[in-house]
């Protein structure tokens, strides 16, 4: 790749961010350098941020105090904690004071010589090894986490265990075996037809991994095959629970570029985004060199392999915010904005990103992508069952005795996930709750297990699969205080675009840390956030508390502090 294509391919970016008069992520990523060198407040260095690029201080203020690594105090030496459900499950969340005695400063602050600053994030991705912690880029994982940050014993941050549950997999292919990328795109982008990977993707009703489990095809025809279309690879994997985004980008990012580049192909865009959440720096790395490692292989550039495909793609760094993964409220982050969801219609894939159509689709569906391609739709289809086919990625947390990420057929018992797979709890202990489906997902009790891992069969029952992370709670964990952990999260992560949710998850954190048992009020205070809230977070709060209930049965009535 010489100078020339660098130039071009990074002010094909920008000149779209231009014509749109939006900063972008530029202005992101300057906000993310002034915060870095200082422990002050947003107001005292991001008006001036703005001020660089021509803009009003709110342009800056905005999303500095809307990003959690924005708003945050950066000492000059930045701890992060991890404070989601694994971690909290793994020692009932007392690492937390732990690791504020070990480093003299509480989360949310930094220390007053301005030397170390402590950040609660949501999550890590270690939560098979929890609970988990960043000092600076340097990971630290398990029961001696306070230590290890302290700088007392030595880190430990064991890589992603692994494994196959199906006999034949379509994403671990290359993590397990060593299977090679880029077989496929090279003569898809010199020979192939956009029709014919349009038509195979619809013949395997793959549906999208990031939750919402929209039909892939359909997105894709949604978009209306404009080459202005933009597509979008979305690595922001917040559901506390699941890693099976951060284990492709770091162990087989060539799976998930080869499968991005099928993705613009059959949408005929030109031009693509990969975001990676800034709680995953070992996977921005790995993308990131991956790409300028793709460029000079010639899959992406001005003309892949000589053909007449076109090709540009930039890696973006998240800032930290869940919410932010949802599709609107990713594309208002990548043009330099909150995170906040936004009304539809109109859909992204109608006005987008710099007012582009623009499709996202998660790592995990775009890993999918060259096997479907190169085995055939029908052959895809076979797998899992006739309305959900297909493999998914599973991630159980770090109270199984055998923690990993496994790749099963949709349809797979949750039973046999649990039992067979995950060899139950470790230490003997006994399954008090089993929460599926990232914290807004839901909650199954130990009887309840006989469920199919599909999202018809685990909405029945009260869960859901979104990213298909199971977190197991022991007894160590009383049920009252999951629940008031469901709520904090989401008091915190609620990005505030709409009253029922910002005030309605603050409400319910009130009468939780109230001791008021589940009754009448949180009826009614249910029923608003599942009515008038504007974007799924909101509407996936009613059923996470409804179904964590359910499975306590009797262990939350009365309840008392």
């Amino acid at each position: 790749m010489d100078a020339g294509e660098t130039a071009e391919r990074f002010d094909a970016f920008r000149a779209s961010a231009d014509r749109c008069g939006r900063p972008g992520v530029a202005l992101l990523s300057a906000l993310a350098r002034a915060r870095a060198a200082t422990a002050s407040g947003p107001a005292s260095w991001a008006p001036r941020v703005a001020g660089g690029f021509g803009l009003s201080a709110a342009a800056g203020l905005g999303p500095a105090g809307f990003y959690a690594d924005l708003a945050a105090p950066h000492g000059r030496r930045h701890v992060r904690v991890c404070t989601a459900a694994a971690c909290f499950a793994a020692r009932a969340g007392t690492h937390v004071s732990e690791v504020e005695e070990a480093l003299g400063v509480t989360v949310g602050a930094a220390s007053a010589d301005g030397e170390v600053s402590l950040q609660a994030v949501r999550c890590l991705g270690y939560c098979y090894a929890g609970p988990a912690g960043l000092d600076g880029l340097a990971a630290g994982t398990g029961p001696s986490l306070a230590d290890q940050l302290a700088r007392r014993v030595t880190a430990l941050a064991p890589p992603i265990p692994a494994a196959d549950g199906t006999g034949d997999p379509v994403l671990l292919g290359g993590v397990l075996a060593g299977e090679s990328s880029w077989q496929l795109w090279p003569e898809v982008a010199t020979h192939g037809g956009v029709e014919q990977v349009q038509a195979e993707v619809a013949a395997s009703g793959l549906r999208g991994r990031g939750g919402a489990g929209f039909p892939v095809a359909a997105k894709w025809a949604a978009a209306g095959g404009s080459p202005a279309t933009v597509v979008v690879a979305n690595g922001d994997e917040g559901d506390p629970g699941s890693y099976a985004d951060r284990l492709l980008m770091e162990a087989d990012p060539d799976r998930v570029l080869e499968g991005l580049a099928l993705a613009c192909f059959a949408c005929r865009a030109r031009r693509a985004v990969v975001l990676v959440r800034s709680e995953y720096p070992a996977a921005l790395a790995r993308m990131r060199e991956t790409v300028r490692q793709a460029y000079e292989d010639a899959h992406f550039g001005r003309s892949v392999h000589g053909s007449n495909t076109a090709l540009d793609v930039e890696v973006v760094e998240g800032a930290g915010s869940y919410v932010a993964g949802e599709e609107t409220a990713l594309i208002a982050g990548l043009e330099g904005g909150r995170g906040c969801a936004q009304p539809r219609p109109p859909y992204p894939t109608e006005r987008g990103l710099w007012a582009a159509p623009t499709v996202v689709n998660n790592v995990e569906t775009l890993a999918a992508l060259p096997w479907i391609v190169r085995h055939g739709g029908a052959a895809y289809a076979r797998r899992g069952t006739r309305p959900e086919p297909g493999t998914k990625l599973v991630c159980l947390s770090e109270r199984f005795a055998r923690p990993r990420c496994y790749e099963v057929e949709l349809g797979t018992p949750v039973e046999r996930i649990v039992s067979e797979f995950g060899g139950g709890l470790r230490d003997g202990a006994e399954l008090s709750l089993l929460q599926v489906g990232g914290p807004l997902g839901g909650f199954l009790p130990p009887d309840r297990l006989d469920v199919p891992l599909t999202q018809a069969g685990l909405s029945a029952a009260g869960a859901a699969l979104g990213h298909a992370g199971m977190v197991a709670f022991d007894s160590s964990v009383p049920p009252a205080e999951v629940l008031r952990h469901v709520w904090e999260f989401a008091a915190a992560e609620s990005c505030g675009a709409c009253s029922p949710c910002r005030v309605g998850s603050r409400r319910g954190l009130e009468l939780v840390s109230a001791g008021k048992p589940p009754g009448e009020e949180y009826g009614r205070l249910l029923r608003l956030l599942s009515e008038a809230s504007l974007c799924a977070f909101g509407r996936r709060i009613p059923p996470a508390v409804t179904s964590l209930v359910s499975a306590c049965g009797g262990r939350l009535a009365g309840w008392e502090r």
